[in-house]
């Protein structure tokens, strides 16, 4: 269990999560350990520490106390979670898929299950014709779902600090000036013009590369994660 106390010298735990919650991308990241070290005040809040947080969002600060609070404080972490069976962060279908074991994989740090289940709704929101081969053909990406996409995408984000996610991807791609040959080594996708093998190469872990998961068959070519990237509902929030 991470120290239950904070040093006199330290903010007050609600001063410390306000300034989780306001602050900058680049601040957050300065206060993430410090945030972790002190679960157990946080723990103590109940439900009072997220009230401030929006569950309709993709805020990884929500998503990341979420986490510490699962890796050392599971029982007040159950009491928070009580009345939120399908997780706490709202995760909305347009087709009714229920996406509280996606959620749940993201908030136990599962990412490797994670990408599992993605790859599978990807495949259900394509249609039965994908189900049945099981992979998904680039010019089915235009009938998916833009409220789903949206759904995992916000998932991702939320519970990665913000490091993984298609939109993402597709802001690292667009920095690259859309080149994917600089896209894959910058991922970790590929390192030494050799693609890394799945999965036992992969980093299933926060410590992986920015834009490293969810990840996508690149064998056939770019044009099935093109076509994701630029899907209209993925598309604006890049």
């Amino acid at each position: 269990m991470v120290s239950a106390s904070s040093s006199a010298n330290s903010p007050s735990i609600n001063e410390l999560l306000e300034k989780f919650k306001s602050s900058s991308v680049r601040q957050k990241r300065t206060l993430i350990k410090e945030v972790e070290k002190r679960s157990a005040e946080i723990a103590g809040l109940g439900e009072e520490g997220l009230i401030a947080f929006n569950p309709e969002s993709d805020d990884w600060a929500a998503g990341w106390i979420l986490q510490i609070l699962h890796r050392h404080e599971p029982e007040a972490l159950k009491k928070i979670l009580s009345r939120k069976s399908s997780g706490w962060f709202n995760a909305p279908s347009s087709i009714g898929i229920d996406y509280a074991p996606l959620q749940e994989a993201l908030l136990e740090e599962r990412f490797e299950d994670a990408d599992r289940l993605t790859s599978s709704t990807l495949r259900k929101l394509a249609g039965i014709n994908a189900e049945n081969r099981g992979y998904v053909y680039f010019t089915e990406v235009a009938v998916m779902a833009g409220l789903d996409l949206v759904t995992i995408d916000r998932l991702w984000i939320a519970y990665s600090q913000g490091r993984f996610g298609f939109s993402v991807q597709a802001r690292i791609l667009k920095a690259l000036n859309g080149r994917y040959d600089r896209l894959w080594p910058r991922i970790g996708w590929k390192k030494d013009a050799v693609w890394t093998r799945y999965p036992t190469s992969f980093t299933w872990s926060l410590d992986a590369p920015e834009g490293h998961m969810p990840l996508v068959n690149q064998l056939r070519g770019v044009r099935l994660i093109d076509a994701i990237l630029n899907h209209p509902s993925l598309s604006e929030r890049c």
